[in-house]
């Protein structure tokens, strides 16, 4: 395997106060065991001192300059697989991501997913992460489950990712999903869900209100129509606009509801008119990471949600695709 590649472009930041290990980690999105590679190797300045201890201390204001070494090529393979782009330039692209699609490779699960896709286009930075535990995840600064339909970017250099991943982690990008529910909340106002999310204390893969090592989550939700189902179940068609971004967030909370998405086969039921949960990452706005402008995003309802919701008697709303007020 040819290990040969091109160094990535330098990152400059203005440290905050703290360990100079984790002051990187936060400000450039990567891992803090990448960042100890970074230091161990010398590529990393402050002042214009190369420092190799990882503890060291930072005042706030000083000039940290990254030269990350070059990559390797990844063991994860380019794929050429149609991708439905919303936006693109030489900082980022934006995805309309199909329901079924992986977002990166992980464990077990090594083609078929977005980044082999992505790769099949472009080259994308931070590829020595590939052997990682987490998986596989150059550019990928936020994710979407397997069967979420939708808008997702994906930085094209160290330097958007590290401004993206600021955004999302400081939480100046505004999220809105689609979904569509069905349970006993009677959707006839807006929601507004704030629990704690953990991971379930016996089953490992599920997330839950509460459980181990719980964090704050809170979300919006706002249906857009609703009607009863005829055996006692209100089906709604929702606008979520989730405030943090915990693991299963939004599955998590209608399901506190008690009003689970349709075709959730993990947090509710499966349904014999969707055959995925009925989810869709509906708008994105994010400050780009060169200009700070707010990049606003779309991915249009995809026919399956659509279709599902009119079998089940419900009527489309005409403000379907308008994006909600910031």
């Amino acid at each position: 395997m040819n290990t040969d590649a091109a160094a990535p472009a330098p990152l400059a930041l203005t440290a905050t106060p703290g360990r100079l290990d984790a002051v990187l980690a936060a400000q450039s999105g990567v891992s803090r065991s990448q960042v100890a590679g970074w230091i161990a190797g010398g590529h990393v300045q402050v002042g214009g001192a190369v420092l190799l201890k990882p503890g060291h201390k930072l005042r706030g204001g000083e000039t940290l300059l990254v030269t990350p070494p070059p990559v390797r090529e990844a063991a994860v393979l380019p794929e050429s697989v149609p991708l439905d782009v919303l936006y693109e330039d030489e900082h980022l692209v934006a995805i309309n991501k199909p329901p079924g699609m992986v977002t990166h490779p992980a464990p077990g699960v090594s083609s078929g997913t977005l980044v082999n896709a992505l790769l099949g286009r472009m080259s994308l930075p931070e590829q020595q992460d590939f052997d990682g535990p987490e998986g596989y995840r150059p550019g990928i600064v936020h994710r979407l489950d397997k069967d979420t339909s939708g808008v997702i970017v994906v930085a094209k250099t160290v330097a958007a990712h590290a401004s993206l991943a600021a955004a999302f982690k400081d939480r100046e990008t505004r999220k809105t999903y689609l979904a569509i529910a069905a349970g006993q909340w009677r959707a006839d106002h807006p929601a507004a869900v704030d629990v704690p999310i953990g991971r379930h204390p016996v089953q490992r893969q599920r997330m839950t209100v509460g459980g181990a090592q719980a964090r704050e989550a809170q979300t919006l939700f706002t249906p857009l129509a609703a009607h009863p189902d005829g055996h006692g179940r209100t089906l709604a068609l929702v606008r979520a606009q989730p405030r943090t971004g915990r693991t299963h967030q939004l599955r998590v909370h209608l399901g506190h509801l008690g009003s689970p998405i349709l075709g959730d086969a993990v947090y509710g039921r499966e349904s014999a008119v969707m055959p995925r949960q009925a989810l869709h990452a509906h708008f994105l706005s994010v400050p780009h990471p060169v200009s700070g402008e707010a990049l606003r995003l779309h991915a249009p309802v995809p026919d399956d949600l659509l279709d599902a919701w009119v079998t089940l008697g419900g009527e489309l709303p005409t403000t379907l695709e308008q994006a909600p007020q910031d």
